[in-house]
């Protein structure tokens, strides 16, 4: 099923068992901030990233390597390197994406960001070393921006789709047809957002942290709801300020999110996160969110 009708969705989506695959990636890979700055064709539509004076290669690239260094400790993580020909390439589950035994890449809807696809190494790793076959959808017409606009519960094989400039509904049903997704949710993000997964995050396949804000239709919360109560934790405005809702369970135990976003956490975001057996683990990342993007944004996932 691919809908933007969602009480049909929440008929047949309740109906799904958490089945159809591993909840958490068994590893991750990262790009390095390499030649880190501020792309001005993304800035157009991406309203969280800073003026140019505020970027610090530097600071980014020492915040990087602690992520990388955090990670580790969950799960095996690869990192490749950056380029400064493509200063947003630090976000790479945007561009590249994984099903079991499969490799994704989606057509990005900026030129800076298209030439991301092109990269020999990353698809060469996974074809090569990783025996992966490859469903490129970089080639065609339709923005697909895979992770970002696209938040997927691995354990049921559901797909959350905010459409924006960044993902559109041909892009939508190429992307639940690359991933062999059961059902699909299509849904308008709020004026002003970009990516779902700035304003959702399904974590482990049980819990639920969204932004009202972030949705043009209040009823997708209804559906959230529906899916994983009691586990659903609508953000306030602060949190979704601070990229609460930009966090990824890597294991079953632990949300993964920036110290900016972790500090923004109401008392009652932590105590439902508990409630679901999830502890909060953060790293600083303020100098990279200045790019529009936060913690998860930066991890690609290896299932």
């Amino acid at each position: 099923m691919l809908t933007r009708d969602i009480d049909a969705f929440i008929a047949h989506a309740t109906r799904i068992a958490p089945d159809a695959g591993p909840a958490t990636a068994r590893a991750a890979f990262l790009v390095s901030p390499d030649g880190f700055s501020r792309a001005d064709e993304s800035a157009r539509d991406n309203a969280y990233m800073a003026d140019a004076a505020a970027f610090d290669a530097g600071r980014a690239l020492a915040e990087h390597r602690a992520l990388h260094q955090a990670l580790s400790g969950e799960v095996p993580v690869v990192c490749f390197a950056g380029n400064a020909v493509t200063p947003d390439a630090l976000f790479p589950n945007n561009v590249f994406a994984t099903a079991p035994g499969q490799l994704v890449i989606g057509r990005m809807r900026h030129p800076v960001r298209q030439r991301e696809a092109a990269r020999t190494d990353i698809r060469s790793f996974f074809r090569d070393v990783l025996g992966y076959r490859e469903t490129d959808l970089s080639t065609q017409p339709h923005p697909c921006e895979l992770t970002g606009s696209l938040v997927v519960d691995r354990a049921r094989g559901i797909g959350w789709c905010g459409l924006s400039e960044r993902c559109d509904e041909a892009g939508a049903r190429l992307m639940h047809e690359a991933f062999g997704l059961r059902a699909t949710l299509m849904f308008d993000l709020a004026p002003g957002e970009y990516h779902t997964n700035v304003v959702l995050a399904v974590l482990a396949g049980r819990m639920a942290l969204a932004s009202p804000a972030g949705f043009a239709d209040a009823r997708v919360l209804d559906a959230l709801e529906a899916v994983y109560a009691p586990h659903v934790q609508r953000l306030d405005g602060a949190e979704h300020a601070a990229f609460a809702a930009n966090a990824i369970a890597l294991g079953p135990a632990r949300a993964w999110m920036s110290a900016g976003a972790g500090a923004a956490l109401s008392d009652a975001t932590r105590q439902a996160l508990d409630r679901a057996g999830l502890e909060v683990a953060t790293v600083p990342l303020d100098a990279i969110e200045a790019a529009g993007g936060s913690l998860r944004c930066c991890v690609g996932e290896i299932f």
